[in-house]
């Protein structure tokens, strides 16, 4: 009995470990028998992690007009009150994400801004009129 209490403790991690890799441990092995497989999964793992981010983001299509305008009502409900008045934070990343928008919405409409260059009250202005802009656009924010 005490040897069973001694060894069950340090055993367990290690089933566990095991159960838990078991379909890594399969895929090494049926690597094994197909290196080329394994060699180009490998450089295809490489080459996605070589990928920026950012030039990703640049080549995916803006989403619908629709969906945009659904989330600048949305976005600017919180901007203008409840609880993003309570956090600092919160608020700018409500801000962020309100300006994220509405340079996606001036992409998709063909409005000319120059939000992201801003800060300060330079940002705010230009934000006033490139929702005067988006609106007589067609675009309800409101």
């Amino acid at each position: 009995m005490l040897t069973v209490a001694l060894v069950l403790p340090l055993t367990v991690p290690y089933a566990v470990a095991v159960a838990l890799r078991r379909d890594e441990f399969r895929r090494r092995r049926a690597w094994a028998d197909c290196p080329a497989q394994a060699r180009t999964l490998t450089c295809l793992d490489r080459d996605i992690r070589d990928i920026e981010p950012d030039a990703v983001l640049a080549r995916l299509a803006p989403p619908p007009i629709e969906w945009l305008a659904r989330d600048l009502r949305r976005l600017d409900r919180q901007r203008r009150g409840g609880i993003t008045l309570e956090s600092e934070l919160l608020l700018e990343a409500v801000m962020r994400a309100y300006d994220e928008r509405l340079c996606l919405a001036c992409e998709c409409l063909g409005v000319q801004e120059n939000l992201r260059p801003l800060d300060g009250m330079d940002r705010e202005i230009e934000r006033v009129r490139v929702e005067g802009a988006l609106e007589a656009a067609g675009l309800a924010l409101r």
